[in-house]
């Protein structure tokens, strides 16, 4: 693994407030993306009281080659009791913005889209006036799927684009195809006029400036509004390797150029998809 450049440099999380949630999160027996993907913000969102929830369990029918998700066959055991504790979880944190994502579960009929949309309903009963962005999987392009998931009441739908193009099915699962996820996006877009779209990539994984330039310009031709950039990090020596570390300044180029275009852009070294995703969704809505 190559040596972190400073600007890398994350702050660790208070002990108390670490605490406090993992020990919901463990009571709860839920899982978040904050480490099951190994995010670098988890100290900084968890001090705020935050976290994003992965549903679905924690073993992704997917092997992209960048991420730390445990891959396999789940056998299509689905937890339906796990809308339920989200919901308490919520409130024992007094979350007033949720971002639920999951893994990819190619093992359901549904994809897992009805999981979402339980959860979803049951956050809307405990409070109507809770904000609530989804980051899921591309339901192999489904209408009927990404439907239900669009109306079921959320302000913010996001599924990830991950890579440039050119890459991409190099360091993605066989199963994801760049241009399939812009489909999602803009169906889900065409659905619902109301909800905010968003999407993003990683880079340092061997694209160019120029092409996430590309990538950009797809996702605001494809209706996304909101949209992220962060470093991609080597999550273990299995994983493939980093091709270089992008600068602030670069980030913030990109960020740039993106606003060009009417995106609203969150981009910088340690941005991941729902990092401060409240705020990105404010700003969204009153661009």
């Amino acid at each position: 693994m190559q040596r972190k450049p400073s600007w890398l440099k994350v702050k660790l999380p208070h002990k108390e407030q670490y605490g406090k949630i993992k020990k919901i999160l463990k009571d709860k027996k839920l899982h978040t993306v904050c480490i099951e993907a190994q995010c670098p913000n988890l100290g900084q969102c968890w001090d705020q009281g935050t976290a994003t929830f992965m549903i679905l369990g924690d073993v992704c029918t997917r092997a992209c080659r960048f991420c730390a998700t445990k891959s396999g066959d789940p056998g299509g055991i689905i937890d339906k009791s796990e809308p339920e504790r989200l919901r308490d979880a919520v409130e024992m944190l007094g979350l007033d913005y949720v971002v639920i994502t999951s893994v990819d579960r190619d093992d359901l009929k549904d994809g897992g889209a009805g999981i979402f949309r339980e959860t979803v309903r049951l956050l809307k009963k405990y409070r109507n006036d809770i904000g609530i962005e989804v980051l899921v999987p591309d339901f192999s392009g489904e209408y009927k799927l990404i439907e239900s998931v669009v109306n079921s009441g959320i302000n913010v739908f996001a599924h990830n684009i991950d890579v440039v193009r050119r890459i991409s099915d190099n360091v993605r699962d066989r199963r994801s195809k760049y241009d399939l996820s812009l489909n999602v996006l803009n169906l889900a877009s065409e659905i619902n006029k109301d909800i905010v779209i968003k999407s993003g990539i990683m880079v340092g994984i061997g694209e160019t400036d120029d092409e996430v330039f590309e990538v950009m310009e797809d996702a605001a031709n494809n209706n996304v509004k909101l949209f992220t950039i962060g470093q991609y990090l080597q999550p273990t020596r299995k994983n493939i390797d980093v091709d270089r570390f992008v600068t602030p300044e670069t980030f913030s180029l990109y960020e740039k150029e993106g606003r060009k275009i009417g995106l609203v852009v969150k981009s910088g070294p340690l941005v991941r998809s729902s990092y401060m995703a409240k705020t990105a969704y404010l700003e969204a809505i009153d661009a």
